[in-house]
């Protein structure tokens, strides 16, 4: 497989938004597949890391559909989106410096203990089940305009995340991806087992 002429395929299989941000990006010394790391706000642009070497053993359409996961994935992760984490950070924030102000060290640890906790699951939202399967229905959506129907789609990229799997030296499914597998072969028609609400929400 030619990366260069594979690059080229998927950025014109990305949508116009996507395209403008994100950056394919050829490392073959990675053990994975495809990464995508999770972006800082500052960053201007959203990589993703592709081993041509392993790449090359999925099919076109495990390769489509995986693209464009990713790229949903990186393009709608947005910290700075407020949240209520936002205002629990903030006022742990303002609470301690005004604790440590007065001099109230059992203050400053109490407001810095929840602007810790509150940043942190800020950090850990796009990584949440809820985030994770959102990607793939962004993808599934995207995939649609791309001549894909929607139970295709989304056999594909089942097939493709237990075909990574698979490649990644035989690694087994962790929960989320498990959870994401069961969401997409209901989608597929494969299973009548829906995710349980709670489950997709944790």
């Amino acid at each position: 497989m030619n990366p260069d002429i594979e690059t080229v395929r998927l950025l014109d299989l990305m949508p116009a938004s996507g395209r403008m941000r994100t950056k394919i990006i050829s490392k073959p010394e990675q053990s994975r597949v495809v990464m995508a790391p999770q972006p800082l706000p500052w960053w201007p642009d959203r990589p993703i890391y592709i081993n041509f070497d392993l790449w090359r053993y999925l099919s076109e359409p495990q390769r489509d559909l995986l693209l464009l996961r990713s790229v949903c994935w990186v393009n709608t992760i947005n910290l700075l989106k407020p949240t209520w984490n936002h205002l629990f950070a903030l006022a742990g924030v303002i609470g301690g410096g005004v604790e440590y102000s007065q001099g109230d060290a059992i203050g400053m640890i109490v407001g810095g203990g929840l602007a810790m906790v509150a940043l942190s699951r800020l950090w850990r939202r796009p990584n949440t089940t809820a985030s994770e399967i959102d990607a793939d229905l962004a993808a599934l959506k995207i995939a649609g305009r791309r001549g894909y129907p929607e139970a295709v789609a989304a056999e594909h990229l089942l097939g493709a995340i237990e075909q990574v799997a698979s490649i990644e030296g035989g690694r087994g499914l962790n929960l989320t991806e498990l959870l994401r597998c069961q969401n997409l072969k209901t989608i597929a028609g494969l299973s009548n087992v829906a995710v349980p609400t709670d489950l997709r929400m944790s």
